[in-house]
Protein backbone atom coordinates (compact mmCIF):
# COMPACT_ATOMS: atom_id res chain seq x y z
CA UNK A 1 0.00 0.00 0.00
CA UNK A 2 1.00 3.82 -1.10
CA UNK A 3 2.50 5.74 2.12
CA UNK A 4 1.63 8.86 1.89
CA UNK A 5 2.90 12.41 3.61
CA UNK A 6 -0.44 13.23 5.44
CA UNK A 7 -0.81 17.26 5.91
CA UNK A 8 -3.71 19.39 7.49
CA UNK A 9 -4.09 22.19 5.80
CA UNK A 10 -4.98 25.43 6.83
CA UNK A 11 -7.64 26.56 3.88
CA UNK A 12 -8.50 29.61 5.70
CA UNK A 13 -5.60 31.21 6.90
CA UNK A 14 -3.91 33.71 4.95
CA UNK A 15 -4.52 37.08 3.14
CA UNK A 16 -5.71 34.83 -0.09
CA UNK A 17 -7.63 32.39 1.77
CA UNK A 18 -9.37 30.03 0.47
CA UNK A 19 -8.71 30.62 -3.05
CA UNK A 20 -5.02 30.28 -3.20
CA UNK A 21 -4.83 27.59 -0.40
CA UNK A 22 -7.10 25.31 -2.87
CA UNK A 23 -4.80 25.76 -5.70
CA UNK A 24 -1.55 25.40 -4.13
CA UNK A 25 -3.15 22.27 -2.91
CA UNK A 26 -4.39 21.06 -5.91
CA UNK A 27 -0.49 22.00 -7.80
CA UNK A 28 0.98 19.99 -4.80
CA UNK A 29 -1.22 17.07 -4.84
CA UNK A 30 -1.03 16.46 -8.55
CA UNK A 31 2.74 16.90 -8.46
CA UNK A 32 3.56 14.48 -6.04
CA UNK A 33 1.67 11.18 -5.77
CA UNK A 34 3.41 10.67 -2.02
CA UNK A 35 1.47 13.99 -0.79
CA UNK A 36 -2.09 13.27 0.74
CA UNK A 37 -3.65 17.36 1.76
CA UNK A 38 -6.75 17.68 3.94
CA UNK A 39 -8.12 21.25 3.60
CA UNK A 40 -9.72 21.58 6.49
CA UNK A 41 -12.15 24.74 6.64
CA UNK A 42 -15.76 26.01 5.72
CA UNK A 43 -16.69 22.84 4.03
CA UNK A 44 -19.75 24.59 1.56
CA UNK A 45 -17.01 26.93 0.39
CA UNK A 46 -14.06 24.71 0.25
CA UNK A 47 -16.56 21.86 -2.41
CA UNK A 48 -17.50 24.74 -4.30
CA UNK A 49 -14.55 25.98 -5.11
CA UNK A 50 -13.26 22.20 -5.74
CA UNK A 51 -16.54 21.51 -8.28
CA UNK A 52 -15.24 22.48 -11.31
CA UNK A 53 -11.43 20.77 -10.76
CA UNK A 54 -9.81 17.59 -11.89
CA UNK A 55 -7.64 15.60 -9.05
CA UNK A 56 -7.03 12.22 -7.09
CA UNK A 57 -10.14 12.58 -4.56
CA UNK A 58 -8.74 10.12 -2.14
CA UNK A 59 -5.88 12.53 -1.67
CA UNK A 60 -7.37 15.93 -1.39
CA UNK A 61 -9.98 15.52 1.11
CA UNK A 62 -12.11 18.39 2.74
CA UNK A 63 -12.50 18.67 6.73
CA UNK A 64 -15.35 21.09 7.55
CA UNK A 65 -14.23 23.62 10.63
CA UNK A 66 -16.98 26.33 11.14
CA UNK A 67 -14.74 28.75 12.81
CA UNK A 68 -11.71 31.64 11.58
CA UNK A 69 -9.10 32.36 13.67
CA UNK A 70 -8.36 35.69 12.43
CA UNK A 71 -4.93 37.49 12.26
CA UNK A 72 -6.05 40.48 15.07
CA UNK A 73 -7.14 38.29 17.87
CA UNK A 74 -5.19 36.98 20.75
CA UNK A 75 -3.88 33.80 19.74
CA UNK A 76 -3.97 32.28 23.59
CA UNK A 77 -7.80 33.20 23.61
CA UNK A 78 -8.45 32.22 20.13
CA UNK A 79 -7.13 28.84 20.74
CA UNK A 80 -8.99 28.18 23.93
CA UNK A 81 -12.52 29.54 22.44
CA UNK A 82 -12.77 28.47 18.86
CA UNK A 83 -12.40 24.96 19.17
CA UNK A 84 -14.02 24.31 15.83
CA UNK A 85 -11.60 27.01 13.80
CA UNK A 86 -9.68 25.29 10.88
CA UNK A 87 -6.18 26.06 12.96
CA UNK A 88 -7.17 23.82 16.05
CA UNK A 89 -8.91 21.33 14.22
CA UNK A 90 -6.06 20.95 11.77
CA UNK A 91 -3.56 21.11 14.52
CA UNK A 92 -5.47 18.82 16.94
CA UNK A 93 -5.63 16.01 13.51
CA UNK A 94 -1.38 15.98 14.37
CA UNK A 95 -1.67 15.45 17.92
CA UNK A 96 -4.32 12.91 16.82
CA UNK A 97 -1.87 10.69 14.67
CA UNK A 98 -4.12 11.66 11.83
CA UNK A 99 -1.53 13.66 10.06
CA UNK A 100 1.89 14.14 9.89
CA UNK A 101 1.66 17.92 9.32
CA UNK A 102 0.21 21.29 9.60
CA UNK A 103 0.61 24.14 7.16
CA UNK A 104 -1.15 27.77 7.11
CA UNK A 105 -0.48 30.89 5.94
CA UNK A 106 -2.99 32.69 8.79
CA UNK A 107 -2.38 33.90 12.18
CA UNK A 108 1.30 33.38 13.17
CA UNK A 109 0.21 33.59 16.99
CA UNK A 110 -2.60 31.34 16.85
CA UNK A 111 0.13 28.81 15.21
CA UNK A 112 2.84 28.93 17.45
CA UNK A 113 0.54 28.93 20.54
CA UNK A 114 -1.48 26.02 19.09
CA UNK A 115 2.22 24.27 18.26
CA UNK A 116 3.20 24.75 21.91
CA UNK A 117 -0.20 23.74 23.38
CA UNK A 118 -2.10 21.48 21.16
CA UNK A 119 1.13 19.72 19.12
CA UNK A 120 3.73 19.94 22.55
CA UNK A 121 7.23 20.21 22.47
CA UNK A 122 9.54 17.29 22.18
CA UNK A 123 10.72 16.46 25.50
CA UNK A 124 13.68 18.18 26.30
CA UNK A 125 13.46 21.02 23.49
CA UNK A 126 13.13 24.03 25.80
CA UNK A 127 11.74 26.34 23.13
CA UNK A 128 10.20 25.70 18.92
CA UNK A 129 11.79 28.42 17.22
CA UNK A 130 10.67 29.51 13.51
CA UNK A 131 13.28 28.46 10.59
CA UNK A 132 12.45 29.91 7.06
CA UNK A 133 15.36 29.15 4.44
CA UNK A 134 17.11 32.40 3.16
CA UNK A 135 19.13 32.47 -0.28
CA UNK A 136 22.64 33.13 -0.13
CA UNK A 137 25.38 33.30 -3.12
CA UNK A 138 25.98 29.82 -2.40
CA UNK A 139 22.45 28.32 -2.23
CA UNK A 140 20.54 29.07 1.12
CA UNK A 141 20.89 29.48 4.64
CA UNK A 142 18.89 28.44 7.51
CA UNK A 143 17.78 31.47 9.71
CA UNK A 144 17.04 30.17 13.47
CA UNK A 145 15.22 31.31 15.21
CA UNK A 146 13.05 34.08 13.20
CA UNK A 147 9.84 34.96 15.36
CA UNK A 148 9.09 32.67 17.63
CA UNK A 149 11.31 33.26 20.90
CA UNK A 150 12.06 37.18 21.25
CA UNK A 151 13.82 36.37 25.25
CA UNK A 152 15.62 33.24 24.33
CA UNK A 153 18.50 31.73 26.86
CA UNK A 154 21.72 30.45 25.97
CA UNK A 155 20.97 27.15 26.42
CA UNK A 156 18.09 27.46 23.77
CA UNK A 157 20.44 28.82 21.01
CA UNK A 158 22.36 26.06 21.67
CA UNK A 159 19.65 23.40 20.57
CA UNK A 160 18.19 26.09 18.05
CA UNK A 161 21.61 24.87 16.61
CA UNK A 162 21.71 21.47 17.19
CA UNK A 163 17.69 21.52 15.57
CA UNK A 164 19.34 23.45 12.74
CA UNK A 165 22.12 21.54 11.81
CA UNK A 166 20.02 18.45 11.58
CA UNK A 167 17.54 19.75 9.44
CA UNK A 168 20.33 21.60 6.71
CA UNK A 169 21.83 18.27 6.37
CA UNK A 170 18.58 16.07 6.03
CA UNK A 171 16.49 18.00 4.46
CA UNK A 172 18.75 20.50 2.39
CA UNK A 173 21.84 17.69 1.65
CA UNK A 174 24.30 19.94 3.51
CA UNK A 175 27.28 17.82 5.19
CA UNK A 176 28.42 19.11 8.28
CA UNK A 177 26.98 22.53 7.74
CA UNK A 178 28.75 25.35 9.36
CA UNK A 179 26.89 27.19 12.16
CA UNK A 180 27.05 30.58 13.33
CA UNK A 181 25.44 32.80 15.76
CA UNK A 182 25.02 36.62 14.42
CA UNK A 183 26.89 39.45 15.96
CA UNK A 184 27.72 42.69 15.83
CA UNK A 185 31.32 41.64 15.12
CA UNK A 186 33.84 38.62 13.93
CA UNK A 187 35.34 38.54 17.31
CA UNK A 188 34.57 36.52 20.69
CA UNK A 189 34.74 39.28 22.73
CA UNK A 190 31.79 41.20 21.41
CA UNK A 191 27.97 41.33 21.50
CA UNK A 192 25.62 41.40 24.21
CA UNK A 193 25.06 39.20 27.36
CA UNK A 194 23.01 36.51 25.57
CA UNK A 195 25.92 35.80 22.64
CA UNK A 196 28.54 36.15 24.86
CA UNK A 197 27.30 33.35 26.92
CA UNK A 198 25.92 31.52 23.89
CA UNK A 199 29.60 31.18 22.31
CA UNK A 200 31.61 29.09 24.65
CA UNK A 201 28.71 26.62 24.94
CA UNK A 202 28.67 26.74 21.08
CA UNK A 203 31.98 26.12 20.55
CA UNK A 204 32.29 23.14 23.29
CA UNK A 205 29.61 21.59 21.72
CA UNK A 206 30.66 18.24 19.39
CA UNK A 207 27.42 17.76 17.47
CA UNK A 208 27.88 20.77 15.65
CA UNK A 209 30.41 22.55 12.99
CA UNK A 210 30.54 25.94 14.86
CA UNK A 211 32.73 28.28 13.02
CA UNK A 212 31.84 31.06 14.80
CA UNK A 213 30.01 35.18 14.97
CA UNK A 214 28.76 36.17 11.76
CA UNK A 215 27.49 40.00 10.74
CA UNK A 216 24.97 40.89 9.21
CA UNK A 217 26.63 41.71 5.93
CA UNK A 218 28.07 38.24 5.82
CA UNK A 219 24.84 36.47 5.81
CA UNK A 220 23.84 36.30 2.10
CA UNK A 221 27.44 35.50 0.89
CA UNK A 222 26.94 32.19 2.03
CA UNK A 223 29.47 32.47 4.92
CA UNK A 224 27.33 30.15 7.13
CA UNK A 225 24.77 27.27 6.62
CA UNK A 226 23.14 27.67 9.77
CA UNK A 227 22.04 31.34 11.22
CA UNK A 228 21.38 30.88 15.14
CA UNK A 229 19.78 34.10 16.62
CA UNK A 230 16.96 35.11 19.22
CA UNK A 231 13.92 35.77 17.48
CA UNK A 232 14.15 39.18 17.51
CA UNK A 233 17.10 39.43 16.32
CA UNK A 234 15.72 36.75 13.45
CA UNK A 235 12.81 38.46 12.50
CA UNK A 236 14.59 41.72 11.93
CA UNK A 237 17.14 40.25 9.34
CA UNK A 238 14.43 38.09 7.78
CA UNK A 239 12.02 41.63 7.14
CA UNK A 240 14.92 43.38 6.06
CA UNK A 241 15.76 40.29 3.47
CA UNK A 242 12.35 40.56 2.10
CA UNK A 243 11.99 44.44 1.54
CA UNK A 244 15.73 44.80 0.01
CA UNK A 245 15.28 41.64 -2.20
CA UNK A 246 11.93 43.41 -3.67
CA UNK A 247 13.13 46.91 -3.83
CA UNK A 248 15.93 45.13 -6.08
CA UNK A 249 14.31 43.66 -8.58
CA UNK A 250 11.84 46.48 -8.52
CA UNK A 251 14.64 49.22 -9.32
CA UNK A 252 16.37 46.22 -11.81
CA UNK A 253 13.03 46.14 -13.83
CA UNK A 254 12.59 50.06 -13.84
CA UNK A 255 16.33 50.38 -14.77
CA UNK A 256 15.87 47.83 -18.27
CA UNK A 257 12.95 49.50 -19.06
CA UNK A 258 13.86 53.34 -18.62
CA UNK A 259 15.54 54.01 -22.93
CA UNK A 260 15.02 51.86 -25.62
CA UNK A 261 18.47 50.57 -25.73
CA UNK A 262 17.66 49.51 -22.14
CA UNK A 263 14.51 47.30 -23.52
CA UNK A 264 16.88 45.85 -26.20
CA UNK A 265 19.45 45.01 -23.48
CA UNK A 266 16.88 43.68 -20.79
CA UNK A 267 15.69 41.16 -23.71
CA UNK A 268 18.97 39.67 -24.10
CA UNK A 269 19.96 38.85 -20.36
CA UNK A 270 16.36 38.10 -19.90
CA UNK A 271 16.93 34.13 -19.12
CA UNK A 272 20.14 34.28 -18.01
CA UNK A 273 18.22 37.22 -15.25
CA UNK A 274 14.82 35.31 -14.65
CA UNK A 275 17.30 32.61 -13.25
CA UNK A 276 19.06 34.63 -10.66
CA UNK A 277 16.19 36.14 -9.65
CA UNK A 278 14.52 33.01 -9.38
CA UNK A 279 16.87 32.21 -6.59
CA UNK A 280 15.91 34.92 -4.50
CA UNK A 281 12.34 34.32 -4.52
CA UNK A 282 10.77 33.48 -1.53
CA UNK A 283 7.98 31.22 -2.67
CA UNK A 284 10.97 28.74 -3.75
CA UNK A 285 11.44 27.69 -0.39
CA UNK A 286 8.25 26.53 1.24
CA UNK A 287 7.29 27.97 4.77
CA UNK A 288 8.83 28.07 7.90
CA UNK A 289 8.97 24.86 10.03
CA UNK A 290 8.58 25.00 13.88
CA UNK A 291 11.15 22.63 15.17
CA UNK A 292 11.37 20.70 18.30
CA UNK A 293 7.29 19.92 18.04
CA UNK A 294 5.95 16.55 18.29
CA UNK A 295 4.72 16.76 14.61
CA UNK A 296 6.14 19.02 12.15
CA UNK A 297 4.15 22.44 12.16
CA UNK A 298 5.04 24.92 8.98
CA UNK A 299 4.31 28.85 8.96
CA UNK A 300 4.26 30.11 5.47
CA UNK A 301 3.70 34.03 4.55
CA UNK A 302 0.02 35.44 4.67
CA UNK A 303 0.15 37.01 1.61
CA UNK A 304 1.62 33.39 -0.17
CA UNK A 305 0.63 32.53 -3.80
CA UNK A 306 -0.59 29.24 -4.63
CA UNK A 307 3.10 28.01 -5.45
CA UNK A 308 4.23 28.92 -2.63
CA UNK A 309 1.41 27.21 -0.20
CA UNK A 310 2.70 24.16 -2.84
CA UNK A 311 5.71 24.41 -2.14
CA UNK A 312 5.37 24.34 1.46
CA UNK A 313 3.34 20.63 1.26
CA UNK A 314 5.66 19.18 -0.76
CA UNK A 315 8.16 20.52 1.59
CA UNK A 316 6.27 18.17 4.07
CA UNK A 317 6.97 15.06 2.38
CA UNK A 318 10.95 15.65 2.56
CA UNK A 319 10.53 16.31 6.26
CA UNK A 320 8.60 13.27 6.69
CA UNK A 321 10.53 11.13 4.90
CA UNK A 322 13.72 11.51 6.49
CA UNK A 323 11.92 11.47 9.96
CA UNK A 324 13.16 15.06 10.94
CA UNK A 325 11.17 14.81 14.61
CA UNK A 326 12.77 11.46 15.18
CA UNK A 327 16.08 12.63 14.69
CA UNK A 328 15.58 16.15 16.55
CA UNK A 329 14.23 14.02 19.56
CA UNK A 330 17.41 11.38 19.35
CA UNK A 331 19.78 14.51 19.44
CA UNK A 332 18.12 16.18 22.35
CA UNK A 333 18.19 13.34 24.31
CA UNK A 334 21.78 12.10 23.92
CA UNK A 335 23.54 15.74 23.47
CA UNK A 336 27.12 15.66 24.65
CA UNK A 337 26.49 19.44 24.64
CA UNK A 338 26.99 21.85 27.72
CA UNK A 339 23.59 23.23 28.86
Amino acid sequence: MQEYTKVALDAMGGDNAPDCNIEGALQAVNSNDRLMVYLVGKQEIINEKLADRQYDKKRLVVVDATEVIENAEPPVMAIRKKKDSSIVKAMNMVKNGECDAYVSAGSTGATLVGGQVIIGRIKGVERAPLAPLIPTKDGVALLIDCGANVDARPSMLVQFAKMGSLYMENIVGKKNPKVAIVNIGAEEEKGNALVKETFPLLKACPEINFIGSIEARDIPSGYADVIVCDAFVGNVIVKLYEGIGATLISKIKQGMMSTLRSKIGALLVKPALKTTLKAFDASEYGGAPMLGLNGLVVKTHGSSTPKEISNTLLQCVAFNEQKITDKIRQVIVNSDCQK
